[in-house]
């Protein structure tokens, strides 16, 4: 017969409460994705350019060979596989930022969401971008070697704070499960 003692049940639950804990960050971090993805996709259709992610892949594919800033990401030899590196990028990144606001805010936040607080970590985010990927894809710091910085530069900060409104959605989504 099987016979769970006392201390065997406190170590499961909080095996359980972790991977709980875990799932809840990773879709967060989906789902918040997802949702900024679609709202990408609307920006698209509008005319507006996004990211494409393949450059993304682009840019850390290259890193093998010690490149770690380019002139022109578009210009830069392409790679095998970026398309797929760099859209598991984007979403692993989307998860880590999940990960750091439930850090930041207290996992009770996940109970009892609030808008604010996500809107206000969505709008810091941009600042990975503006600061590092930008300047290392080449369109300068905060887009500032673009044909249009002002409008790159919204439309960045709208993203993101589209991902920071996501992760209060995502939340209550599960709060309400």
């Amino acid at each position: 017969m099987f016979h769970i003692t006392v201390n065997h049940q406190k170590q499961y639950e909080k095996m359980t409460k972790l991977t709980n804990g875990w799932m809840l960050i990773f879709g967060l971090g989906v789902g918040a994705t997802l949702l900024m993805d679609l709202w990408s996709a609307v920006l698209r259709r509008m005319g507006i350019a996004t990211l494409n992610y393949a450059m993304l892949g682009r840019w850390c594919l290259h890193w093998r060979s010690g490149i770690w800033f380019h002139k022109s990401i578009k210009e830069a030899q392409p790679m095998g596989g970026e398309n797929v590196v760099g859209w598991t990028l984007h979403y692993l990144t989307g998860i880590a930022f999940a990960q750091v606001f439930v850090l930041v805010t207290g996992r009770q936040w996940i109970e009892v969401p609030a808008l604010a607080p996500a809107l206000i970590f969505g709008a810091a985010t941009v600042l990975f971008p503006w600061t590092v990927l930008q300047p290392a894809l080449g369109a300068g710091f905060a887009s500032a070697k673009t044909p249009r910085p002002w409008l790159s530069r919204v439309v960045s900060l709208a993203t993101h704070l589209v991902f920071g409104a996501s992760l209060y959605l995502c939340a209550r989504a599960f709060t309400a499960l």
